[in-house]
């Protein structure tokens, strides 16, 4: 009997989706509930498990779109397809033996030092290292914690990087200086992200409102608690929470950069889900932190490295990718000074943080260098007006160099005290 392998929806409104890779070959032996396939959609990857055990048939390669509910393969349960050896050895962790010297130039001894580090290796990609004899401590240095896919171990096998290839080579051969070109299909996703970056530009009337924030406060406070703060909740003390927090307490003085026009209405709301912008190995992504507005710091610092790694292995699910209000993007990270950061839609506004730079400011009629950052907060002027932005904006900036005023409300404590 033979089972067909159907394209699954990957939720709604998607009609199509792209093969990103097969993890068997065709001909192959398979077992029931085993993933055989990943596949792209505009918004989300999925694995495909089978249906039946035996030998599979794949009837649509790699890169290619199909429709939801397209047959991509079959597997004839009688018959047995060839067995492919698998990696008997568990690859949980791997052990690196790192030398280091030491500093005494009478005994030069060398100490080794054991660094347990974990590969995040895709089954497609495991499946090719295994048939290319490719061990993971040879690798280790190069994809660092990358999650290691199929593209990657084809540039290891192409540029022979090995236990005898030295760092320099790899970077003196990078660049070949010829004149060579290649074309590569665009994935699902940078389909649909292109899609919305030109709806943004056609169909909003998108500005820009600039300021700049003193960082002083804020690196204070990490620098005096990050520890603790770590140990407390077992997650580091960073930027985004803060930021987060300003954000939000901003928006109860100025609902409308809270707010979304749908046909011919405003549509304002009781709560703040802030979309953060991550980088991830099929390109930015959004998931979204449901009602930031009441999250204390440690818990938006939890979620946020929870959706990090979640987007790193593809994991995101749909709905932790719709439905934000609000988005916070962090060019800095990347070495941004300065940007106009483009709309979310159907959001309002955008708010893009920057590098830090020490730089000269006044300072009660003195100029004294402090870690300054720009900060940008792009936003629709169909439904917010100038004002508004940039009073948001100056409000962020308010709260962020007088941190203790998110406790308060965006608030003066003292005018809390005297109850003004």
């Amino acid at each position: 009997m033979k089972v067909e392998i159907i394209v699954p929806s990957p939720g709604e409104s998607i009609t199509e989706v792209q093969i990103a890779g097969w993890l068997v070959a065709d001909g192959e032996q398979v077992e029931e509930n085993q993933d055989i396939v990943e596949i792209d959609s505009d918004k989300a990857t999925l694995s495909v498990a089978a249906k039946a055990t035996g030998k599979i048939t794949i009837l649509i390669e790699e890169g290619e779109t199909v429709e939801i509910n397209s047959v991509i393969a079959e597997i004839d349960t009688e018959v047995k397809g060839n067995i492919v050896e698998k990696d008997a050895s568990p690859i949980p962790e791997k052990e690196v033996a790192v030398k280091v010297t030491e500093d005494k130039p009478a005994k030069n001894k060398e100490k080794q030092l054991t660094i347990t580090e974990e590969l995040n290796v895709s089954p497609l990609a495991r499946k090719m290292m295994n048939n290319n004899s490719i061990s993971e401590s040879e690798i280790f240095d190069f994809f660092k914690q990358q999650r290691i896919g199929k593209k990657d171990i084809e540039y290891f096998i192409e540029k022979g990087i090995g236990k005898n290839t030295s760092g320099s080579e790899i970077s003196s051969n990078s660049w070949s200086g010829g004149r060579e070109s290649k074309n590569t299909k665009m994935s699902m996703l940078r389909k649909k992200l292109s899609q919305r970056l030109v709806s943004v530009k056609n169909e909003t009337a998108m500005l820009t409102t600039f300021n700049e924030v003193n960082m002083t406060p804020i690196m204070s406070i990490r620098k005096k608690h990050k520890e603790t703060f770590s140990k407390l909740h077992d997650v580091n003390l960073g930027f985004m929470s803060f930021f987060t927090k300003a954000v939000t307490e901003a928006m109860a003085s100025f609902p409308q950069v809270n707010s979304q026009i749908v046909g011919d209405e405003f549509v304002s709301f009781g709560y703040v889900d802030i979309s953060i912008a991550i980088s991830s190995p099929k390109g930015l992504v959004v998931p979204v932190l449901r009602n930031a507005e009441s999250m204390s710091l440690a818990q938006i610092e939890q979620e946020i490295k929870n959706l990090a790694i979640k987007a790193r292995d593809n994991k995101l699910t749909l709905d932790e990718m719709t439905g934000g209000t609000f988005t916070i993007t962090n060019g800095g990270v990347f070495g941004s000074m300065m940007s106009t950061p483009i709309l979310n839609p159907p959001q309002s506004a955008i708010l893009g943080m920057h590098n830090i730079v020490e730089r000269p400011i006044a300072v009660a009629g003195k100029v004294e260098i402090h870690p300054m950052m720009y900060i940008a907060l792009s936003y629709d002027h169909r439904i917010i007006d100038g004002r508004e932005s940039v009073g948001f904006l100056v409000k962020v900036k308010e709260m962020l160099e007088n941190p203790e005023r998110m406790l308060f409300g965006s608030k003066d404590p003292i005018e809390v005290l005297l109850g003004i």
